[in-house]
């Protein structure tokens, strides 16, 4: 499970994606309209700024807005930035690998070899679920009659 945190930082990205290439955005507006606790979300964008996802503009007019093309931030990179290792298990990780304590030989571990597929895979859809990706489903959904309509 992902952390609120996490979250959070989607739910943030994917309102400055929705306003892309519009400017910058208050704190307080994206907070408002995204139910974020504000002091939280302030820690949150200050992450992203780092990770080079977001900029900030001071003054009148400013706020956070984003730097790189909404199609060019995936879960993938946000869940790291926040949750750390995308994997089950520490021995499946890439970046932050970790022997497991009760192993005796990784290389004949049937289980590590089934979690190693589903970390792969699960990596792979989380890089394809980019922010441009989420405002498509969106949208698509928008269009789709609720269930009983016709």
């Amino acid at each position: 499970m992902i952390s609120k945190k996490t979250k959070y930082a989607i739910n943030a990205l994917v309102y400055l994606a929705r306003r892309w290439e519009q400017g910058p955005v208050l704190i307080s507006e994206i907070a408002r309209a995204e139910s974020i606790p504000q002091k939280f979300l302030e820690a949150i964008l200050l992450e992203l700024k780092r990770a080079q996802i977001l900029a900030s503009k001071k003054g009148k007019g400013g706020g956070y807005f984003l730097i790189r093309a909404p199609q060019e931030v995936s879960m993938a990179e946000v869940m790291r930035l926040f949750d750390g290792p995308i994997a089950l298990l520490p021995c499946t990780a890439h970046r932050y690998y970790e022997r497991c304590e009760e192993c005796r030989n990784e290389h004949l571990c049937g289980i590590r070899d089934v979690f190693s597929v589903v970390r792969a895979a699960t990596v792979r859809l989380l890089k394809n679920a980019t922010l441009s990706e989420i405002m498509r489903r969106e949208e698509a959904l928008r269009n789709q009659p609720l269930p009983g309509e016709f």
